[in-house]
């Protein structure tokens, strides 16, 4: 494991469905697009499930974390929930009015990854 990956951060840590449907694939994109503009720091939501301690430390020690789920399954709330870690920000990408695809041909349009940003970010759903 990389000594940095559980160490405390200034910008929001981000908690990213990864799901296998066109709307887990729009949150990881968003996470990762975030990241990458200095928004926010993608952060490992595997871990978290797993129950590595230092990550859940981090996450305990975050000043702000933001929490994507793809639908309402709320696999990364559970995620939360089971490490005993309060909510924070969520965001319900199904939620935006984005239809759920669970097909070989995920849908992600930008359009759908950047209005799951700014919602996100606490900005008006587009």
């Amino acid at each position: 494991m990389s000594t940095n990956c559980c160490q405390p951060t200034a910008k929001p840590l981000i908690l990213a469905c990864s799901g296998g449907s066109n709307v887990g694939q729009i949150t990881n994109q968003a996470a990762l697009e975030l990241t990458r503009e200095g928004r926010g720091t993608m952060f490992c939501l595997a871990g978290l499930g797993a129950d590595i301690p230092g990550i859940i430390k981090t996450v305990r020690g975050a000043g702000e974390v933001i929490v994507l789920d793809g639908c309402s399954v709320g696999c990364a709330k559970g995620c939360m929930e089971r490490a005993g870690l309060p909510l924070g920000r969520a965001l319900v990408v199904t939620d935006l009015g984005i239809e759920k695809v669970k097909d070989s041909q995920l849908a992600v349009r930008q359009a759908d990854v950047d209005r799951v940003k700014d919602a996100a970010l606490g900005g008006a759903p587009a």
